[in-house]
């Protein structure tokens, strides 16, 4: 029984336990797929939308201010994670929210990342679509992009590790072609000290732009690290594979924006090379887009297990929804979600910040968590609702929705970890009710 249920476990990529010790990984492969996931089609687009605005020594300082704020992020989140090996909306459950607001954790990421699933979909299928005219419509490149990658992550982690395998040094040659291709024409001196063509963006600014364009991703950094072996292979990992990702692709972009005096680096790289540019943007594409569909099927079976006391097996729950996700970038429907996506977007970074203050301050469910790893199972019991946490949750959003001075998400991440902490020493932070978790998740009734 017990070697049936750790099988069923692996198979569905522990989406209601633990990740065993015994199914760690090397931190370097994880480190591929970090920069897979940060070196993607957006973050050559976060690069040019720099580089139109700023000069490249300016466009540097705010890459590194960005990326500093963001693998501060990670490496806290992720330590967490890879200590208790559990994916981020289970993790929720003991780290501040209590079941109920870590279903809605759980919900907010799969609704917000399906949804991103299915924009860079439709990008890929675009790029497909000017390399071959006419060969078919929009509509039927979106459904092979889609549910390409929804095969490959219906194969779970192993399968995108095999894809970042091909993928990550595909791109990167790509990108070195594209570079070299178009800067063969220029002087990269001039291009280092030129003025930007558009208008002017501060390195306040820029920061904020790079930090918060893969924001999401460092709060979902627990489904990732939850495979590292320890603490250091987590910074190791996440040091390489951001910075890397950052500097090597954003300051290309940056540069290319110099080189075409535009900000459309889609246009710069397909009209320069043609061929290989459209490789990059599929390319790019396909790997960001295995991890917004495979965290997005992990946040919403949590919110299953918690709404309908079911859990659903993570294959054909991912099959679903890359369908559905899929479907809606086939139908051209998703560009109306766009400012539902960016208002999500604003609500992830105090989910991290209350989870860090609970966790390595407040401490009031670590000792649960810390004795229930010892013998690899989940805590026993489980707060239902702890009501100081979503006031918290939703006052940090809103501030950090509305407030545009500095860098928003930074701020309403920095003021959620404050609140949290002045809460908690006040003795607010308590839960109401409580639930019993099953003694092994992988045991409980798969549909």
């Amino acid at each position: 029984m017990a070697a049936g249920a750790t099988s069923s476990a692996h198979i569905d990529d522990y989406t209601l336990s633990r990740v065993p010790t015994t199914d760690r990984r090397h931190w370097f492969p994880i480190a591929v797929q970090r920069f897979g996931q940060i070196s993607a089609l957006s973050q050559f687009l976060l690069g040019a939308t720099l580089g139109y605005g700023m000069s490249f020594s300016n466009a540097f300082l705010a890459i590194l201010l960005g990326s500093i704020i963001v693998e501060v992020i990670m490496c806290l989140v992720g330590i967490i994670a890879q200590r208790e090996g559990l994916n981020t909306a289970l993790l929720a459950r003991w780290t501040g929210f209590g079941e109920v607001g870590a279903s809605i954790v759980g919900l907010a990421v799969g609704i917000s990342l399906i949804g991103w699933f299915g924009i860079q979909s439709a990008i890929a299928a675009d790029s497909l679509g000017s390399l071959m005219p006419g060969a078919m419509p929009g509509w039927a490149w979106s459904l092979i992009c889609g549910l390409a990658v929804t095969a490959i992550v219906a194969f779970g982690f192993k399968g995108m590790q095999v894809l970042a395998n091909i993928t990550v040094p595909l791109f990167l040659v790509l990108v070195a072609w594209s570079v070299i291709a178009e800067l063969s024409r220029h002087d990269l001196g001039d291009l280092l000290s030129s003025a930007p063509a558009g208008p002017q963006i501060s390195i306040l600014t820029g920061s904020g732009i790079v930090a918060g364009g893969v924001i999401v991703g460092a709060i979902i950094t627990g489904d990732m690290t939850r495979f590292n072996r320890t603490p250091a292979d987590v910074v190791k990992q996440t040091v390489v594979g951001v910075s890397l990702g950052e500097f090597v692709i954003g300051l290309s972009g940056v540069l290319l924006a110099h080189a075409a005096r535009s900000g459309d680096i889609v246009a710069i790289v397909t009209s320069s090379i043609g061929f290989i540019g459209l490789l990059i943007v599929i390319t790019g594409t396909l790997k960001i887009n295995d991890w917004n569909l495979y965290s997005a099927s992990l946040g919403l079976l949590n919110f299953v297990s918690v709404a309908f006391r079911r859990q659903l097996h993570r294959v054909p729950a991912t099959v679903i929804l890359g369908v559905a996700g899929t479907v809606l970038a086939a139908a051209g429907i998703l560009e109306n979600f766009m400012q539902f996506l960016i208002v999500l977007s604003v609500v992830f970074p105090p989910i991290a910040g209350i989870m860090v203050a609970e966790y390595f301050v407040v401490r009031r469910w670590r000792p649960d968590l810390e004795s229930s790893r010892q013998s690899g199972a989940l805590p026993a019991t489980a707060p239902r609702l702890v009501p100081a946490t979503l006031i918290i949750w939703a006052l940090s959003s809103v501030i950090g929705y509305f407030v545009t001075w500095g860098i928003p998400s930074v701020l309403s991440l920095v003021l959620s970890m404050v609140l949290y902490i002045v809460a908690g020493r006040l003795g607010l932070v308590t839960g109401m009710g409580e639930t019993r978790t099953p003694e092994k998740a992988a045991e409980r009734t798969t549909v």
